[in-house]
């Protein structure tokens, strides 16, 4: 029979760009919560599971229907923490516990408007394809082969990427993509590879607009107008 996936979400009660806004009040709600209700509702997982190190976090995760079978560790709760130790923490903690599951769909809480028909393809592309993982993306109009630029050594400004001739428009530059927070993950192989980046990952296209990520208070108050029109509370 085949296992339902896991819904993993990553919630740290510590933030630079916009402070406690895991929890802090979104369109009438937290923000976490938003994101557990729209994979509660899905039907898609076994499970919804939040780790995080902040109590009020875990109370309010409990609150709107996920689970927290553990509480994550203070030295993975840093701003030097990378996701890959999250999960990997998650992984161990949940099998010892007794989950069983072969999918982790990780989901970003700080992107609300995933929908939940791009998580069901998602997951559909990573069995068919048989990959080491789905990453929802959108094709990216700012191109570091085209209109982005950083510094050199001497503090000149040059373009990011180059393919070895100049690229006249953003339309004949190579196609790059923006990640938002949808990875669906083959966990076996998570395992064998150890790391978060591996060979063989496939992109899943989705709308610009549903993969908007929330990193900075502008982008906050540009998120919850969002919210305003297009999210029954």
């Amino acid at each position: 029979m085949e296992l339902k996936p896991i819904c993993f979400i990553g919630a740290r009660g510590g933030s630079r760009g916009v402070p406690k806004k895991n929890t802090r009040s979104f369109n009438g709600k937290p923000l976490i919560a938003y994101t557990i209700s729209r994979a509660l509702e899905s039907n898609i997982f076994s499970d919804v599971i939040v780790s995080t190190e902040d109590k009020e976090i875990a109370k309010i995760a409990k609150k709107y229907g996920a689970s927290v079978p553990f509480m994550r560790p203070q030295s993975l709760a840093t701003n030097s923490s990378g996701m890959d130790q999250v999960i990997f923490h998650a992984i161990r903690k949940l099998r010892e516990f007794g989950y069983q599951f072969d999918i982790l769909v990780n989901r970003d809480c700080t992107v609300p408007f995933i929908r939940n028909e791009d998580i069901s393809g998602s997951i559909e592309l990573l069995r068919n394809k048989r990959c080491d993982a789905v990453y929802g993306v959108y094709r990216q109009h700012h191109n570091p082969y085209f209109n982005m630029m950083e510094s050199n050594s001497r503090g000149f400004l040059k373009m990011s990427k180059s393919i070895g001739k100049r690229v006249k428009s953003r339309q004949s530059a190579p196609v790059v993509y923006q990640l938002n927070g949808l990875f669906a993950i083959n966990v076996e192989r998570l395992l064998k590879h150890g790391k978060w980046q591996m060979p063989k990952i496939l992109p899943y296209e989705i709308p610009p607009e549903t993969g908007f990520m929330i990193d900075t208070e502008f982008e906050f108050q540009i998120a919850e107008l969002i919210a305003k029109k297009t999210i029954k509370k």
